[in-house]
């Protein structure tokens, strides 16, 4: 795989004694620290439950337009369900896909002198045509948790802490699992399937159906392609990540170019990040890393907060304007008025 643009980690080296366990944390450090994107492979989970996810989200997507819309995310406070293609924005342009947003199964949070990420907090949106999508989410669910919480406990490791630290500090952990489907384009130029950004929360493993392009990394200030490679997830750190780290860690600016028509293409992002009450407290480093360490990247206009439910809602009200007015015109109000 030396014609990768990224690099290569295998978990399973996690049980194969301490001397490949220890390889495995530096491999991981580097990654994260020289490029903030990687491919992992021995992750355990099966083809066959990879085969029943990509199925569930291309019958998902073949329902007749009014099943789809029957759980559309303008319906959702908390930005659930389906949303069209050309619904959602990045950097303020319109991304050509269509997706299910998925979050954790939640009562909505009442209390109106919360802080305004509670509005993320609440039930999902599930298609009454495909009782069997919920099942298998739930499967990919349990096992993607599983594996993000392996990889916290190794960062924790190689960045000099103890092995829970990022446990202690998570609390009740806050997943976002996307099914997206790009339609192909014949347009001449390459279109913006999502356009260039940089993750709000602390770790993203991302599945792409095989044999599919399109995934491009920011590195050294060029675009490089990240093809799909089998049996491996697409791992990147976000925004949080960086801050906790100060920099010595990075997020890196990603893009999705749209297939040409008449392909199309599946991916799924599973995002792992704290509970929306969490602040991840500054990781006091080794000396010989925090010498290394970056700083956090400095960007008016995307400020990176220290509570992640402020990185969070930050994103969902920028990505789908047309929710944010239905439901929470008082919050676009206060961010227009700062």
């Amino acid at each position: 795989m030396s014609e990768l643009n990224l690099p290569v980690l295998d978990l399973s080296l996690l049980d194969q004694g301490p001397d490949p366990a220890a390889r495995f944390r530096d491999e991981l450090r580097a990654a994260t620290h020289d490029v903030g994107f990687f491919y992992l492979t021995g992750t355990g989970v099966s083809p066959a439950l990879e085969e029943r996810l990509l199925q569930a989200a291309k019958d998902f997507f073949a329902l007749p337009e009014a099943e789809k819309l029957s759980i559309e995310n303008v319906t959702s406070p908390h930005f659930r369900g389906y949303t069209r293609v050309g619904g959602e924005l990045t950097q303020g342009r319109v991304d050509w896909r269509e997706q299910i947003d998925i979050g954790p199964e939640r009562e909505p949070v009442t209390d109106p002198d919360g802080p305004g990420y509670n509005r993320l907090v609440g039930p999902n949106l599930w298609p009454a045509a495909q009782p069997e999508l919920q099942e298998v989410v739930a499967e990919w669910h349990d096992h993607l948790t599983g594996i993000a919480r392996k990889l916290l406990r190794v960062w924790a490791l190689a960045l000099g802490a103890e092995e829970q630290y990022f446990d202690r500090h998570f609390g009740d952990p806050q997943t976002l699992i996307k099914i997206v489907r790009y339609p192909g384009k014949d347009d001449p130029t390459p279109q913006q399937g999502v356009g260039a950004h940089k993750d709000s929360g602390v770790l993203t493993l991302l599945w792409v159906e095989p044999g599919k392009g399109g995934l491009q990394v920011e590195r050294d200030g060029e675009w490089v392609d990240a093809p799909p490679v089998p049996g491996a997830f697409v791992v990147n750190i976000g925004e949080l990540l960086e801050y906790a780290t100060q920099g010595y860690l990075t997020a890196t600016n990603h893009r999705v170019i749209s297939p040409r028509f008449p392909d199309e293409r599946i991916s799924v992002p599973f995002f792992f990040n704290p509970a929306l009450d969490a602040r991840l407290p500054i990781i006091e480093l080794p000396a010989e890393l925090a010498a290394d360490a970056r700083g956090v990247s400095q960007d008016p206009s995307n400020p990176i907060h220290a509570t992640y439910g402020e990185n969070a809602l930050k994103s969902r009200l920028r990505a789908h304007p047309d929710v944010a007015e239905r439901w929470h015109p008082d919050l676009v109000a206060a961010r227009t008025a700062s």
